[in-house]
């Protein structure tokens, strides 16, 4: 007789899902805000390009975290499909399909950073283009690499919407949380669609910035926190919902 593997309990999922989730957020906030906003200088192409080409390895190690972070992201798609999948099977499935959709989009985004080193890298390179063409190449991989990045989360908001109602409607996760992802869900999708329509975004990026950040961090490291201390005590299995 053929053995059979035991699917994979609420409470493990739980588990996974904070665990991917924490990961993700360490490995962002680095590779984002230590590494890479801290080698790029706006509207300064030449400072941009000396602080890549000085810190090279850094820029790999930023580069490595977001791949890192794209596993995770599907590891994570996974598990809350799995979590949520008694609520509606469905939805939880679309909403693991938007997270999916998300990090394969960031995968190809990243293209433009590894553009960046074989430009700053290759001898061939450098004695072809003047230093002005190679700086101008830098900075339009590195514009390029934010606004595909910008395209993946239009469907990461999509993702905390659908993610934030499965939540409230579980019974098992507290409703607030899905409040809260919804709400963050918003700041993603304004702050997305308005980088495309506003000719001066700029000028009110700080304020878009506040209206993604504030209630994405809240909303998601609470899930993420709520996964990990009180996920355990999930029941081993859900019946599913009409």
């Amino acid at each position: 007789m053929a053995n059979h593997t035991a699917d994979i309990s609420l409470r493990q999922a739980a588990i996974v899902a904070g665990f991917g989730y924490l990961i993700i957020f360490l490995l962002g906030i680095i590779a984002n805000f230590f590494v890479l906003q801290n080698l790029i200088v706006p509207e300064d192409a030449a400072a941009t390009v000396n602080n890549i080409m000085a810190n090279e390895w850094q820029f790999r190690l930023g580069i490595l975290g977001f791949i890192i972070m794209v596993i995770f992201d599907v590891v994570v798609a996974w598990a809350l499909y799995v979590l949520l999948k008694p609520v509606n099977r469905s939805l939880s499935l679309l909403a693991a399909w938007f997270r999916l959709v998300n990090a394969t989009i960031f995968g190809i985004a990243l293209y433009n950073l590894f553009s960046v080193l074989q430009l700053l890298g290759d001898a061939n390179y450098l004695a072809v283009f003047e230093i002005s063409q190679l700086q101008t190449q830098v900075m339009l991989f590195l514009s390029a690499f934010n606004y595909t990045w910008l395209i993946g989360l239009i469907f990461f908001g999509f993702h905390l919407f659908v993610l934030g109602y499965l939540i409230l409607r579980s019974g098992c996760i507290p409703g607030i949380l899905g409040v809260l992802l919804m709400i963050a869900s918003l700041g993603y999708l304004i702050d997305s669609f308005a980088n495309f329509l506003l000719p001066d975004y700029a000028d009110y990026e700080t304020i878009f910035m506040l209206i993604v950040v504030v209630p994405g961090v809240i909303g998601e490291l609470s899930l993420t926190l709520w996964l990990l201390l009180k996920g355990a005590k999930l029941p081993e299995r859900m019946t599913e919902q009409v």
